[in-house]
Formats: structure tokens, C-alpha cells, sequence
């Protein structure tokens, strides 16, 4: 079975029908997939759809429906900050703290990330399973 972590691009992507979100569509519609997002992606996709205009209701009824289609939200721990911070020193360009901490998310779950944020593409493929969606 696969398993995928999706990362505020790929909800952002899929939200709006913009570029690969038709692979995100695809991951949703395969039974046999696991999807996950990452606790901080919950606050990120929202603060992202504030900025876009969206109202409060809007935002939170699209917070739940997402939420709802995935197998499960792991939160940050100890280990997931650690590896985050492991993440961060071996890539060789800067990365912002709440993609790593997704990315290091994907990483103690097993998950192929699945992203169109090109400086996701600088962690070493060695430390992280990738998915573009970027053209």
C-alpha cells in the first residue's frame, strides 16, 4: 500500500485546480492509498486561504473536508522536530521550517511527499521520497 503526505502546495494545488491537482485527485481516488497531511499543514492551508480571501466559514468547512479525506494527521513530535532539524542541515539550500517539519513528517511516516514547492526538490532524495507536482 502507498502512502502519501501531502504538503500545503499540494492541498493549495488541488483547492484551487491548479497545476497537479489532478495527481492529487488521483491519490485521493486510489483505494489502496494512504493520505496523510502534517499537523502544521492544517494551520498553513488556512492561513494560505485567508490570504487568498477566503471568509472564515469557508475556510473552516474546507479544513474539515480536507481533514476528513485523509487517513490520518500525525502530529509533531520529538522525533519528527529531530528529523526535521536533520533534514535541514544535510540540504544544501534553505528550506523554511514548516516544510521541513513536513518533509521530516514524511519522513517518520514512510510517506512520499508530495509537493510543487521547488526547494523541496534540494533534500537529498537519499533522506526523502519525493513527488513533484511542479511543471
Amino acid at each position: 500500500m502507498a502512502r502519501y503526505m501531502l504538503d500545503t502546495s499540494a492541498l493549495l494545488a488541488h483547492y484551487r485546480q491548479e497545476q497537479g491537482w489532478e495527481t492529487v485527485q488521483a491519490l485521493f481516488e486510489q483505494s489502496e492509498a494512504e493520505i496523510l497531511i502534517a499537523s502544521p499543514t492544517l494551520t498553513e492551508f488556512g492561513r494560505r486561504l485567508v490570504a487568498l480571501g477566503a471568509g472564515e466559514d469557508d475556510i473552516r468547512e474546507s479544513l474539515h473536508t480536507y481533514s476528513l479525506l485523509m487517513t490520518s494527521i500525525p502530529a509533531i513530535d520529538q522525533k519528527t522536530a529531530l528529523t526535521a532539524y536533520t533534514l535541514g542541515r544535510q540540504t544544501p539550500e534553505r528550506i523554511p521550517l514548516i516544510d521541513t517539519l513536513i518533509a521530516a513528517a514524511a519522513v517518520e511516516n514512510s510517506a512520499i511527499l508530495v509537493h510543487r514547492d521547488p526547494h523541496m526538490t534540494h533534500i537529498p532524495a537519499s533522506l526523502l521520497s519525493q513527488q513533484s507536482l511542479a511543471p
